[in-house]
């Protein structure tokens, strides 16, 4: 289990706005990352060190968004004007968080720019529409190059979650802290909403916290 990526909502200014202003900050160009024809989303990434990806992700005009968990989850954070969407955390098998939750994990799909479609499994964005801390899973197809690939600019320092530790301890089946060992995870009270508060950076233009 680890980290695989975080999600950012574009805000009222559209998805392409968005992501120019998170690369101002960072310093570096966002990538763009097709469309997901099942979740009726599309986004812009940013590959990280270390295995992990930054994505920013907003919602298309198509019936999918309406019905998809996670597009109705995009469509309901841009409302709000934008801003963390969530956690996600890669794990080798999805079965015993299946058991666990009770309910199968759903079939993702994203086509790129040049053609290539990237295959996953992923769990929890129903959850995470009820509770905003808690992290979903993703389980990568084996034969898909991860969109991390190519990280070399921007390094994840650190992720600020806005919420009680022992119910993301629980989500997650084992201590944060321990389970997840490549990311250092701080906590902080909830003040509007519970979630993904803040992340930290070291980019070409030194520490950045978004």
């Amino acid at each position: 289990m680890h980290l695989d990526h975080l999600s950012f909502a574009a805000g009222p200014e559209g998805l392409e706005a968005t992501a120019q202003r998170l690369g101002a900050q960072l310093g570096v160009r966002f990538l763009d990352g097709g469309f997901h024809p099942r979740f009726g989303t599309r986004n812009r990434i940013l590959p990280l060190t270390a295995g992990h990806y930054l994505e920013v992700v907003g919602v298309l005009d198509h019936p999918a968004a309406d019905n998809a968990p996670f597009g109705q989850a995009v469509r309901a954070r841009t409302a709000q004007g934008g801003g963390w969407l969530g956690w996600v955390v890669a794990v080798d098998d999805l079965g015993p968080f299946e058991r666990r939750i009770g309910r199968p994990a759903i079939e993702g799909h994203r086509h790129l720019p040049d053609g290539t479609v990237l295959t996953w499994q992923q769990l929890g964005v129903k959850d995470l529409q009820v509770d905003p801390q808690l992290p979903f899973f993703v389980h990568w197809s084996s034969n898909v190059r991860h969109p991390s690939a190519g990280g070399r600019q921007v390094e994840l320092l650190k992720i600020e979650i806005a919420g009680d530790p022992a119910r993301v301890d629980e989500w997650l089946g084992g201590r944060s802290k321990e389970i997840l060992a490549d990311v250092d995870i701080g906590w902080c009270p909830p003040r509007d909403r519970p979630g993904l508060a803040a992340a930290i950076f070291s980019t070409p233009r030194g520490e950045v916290r978004i």
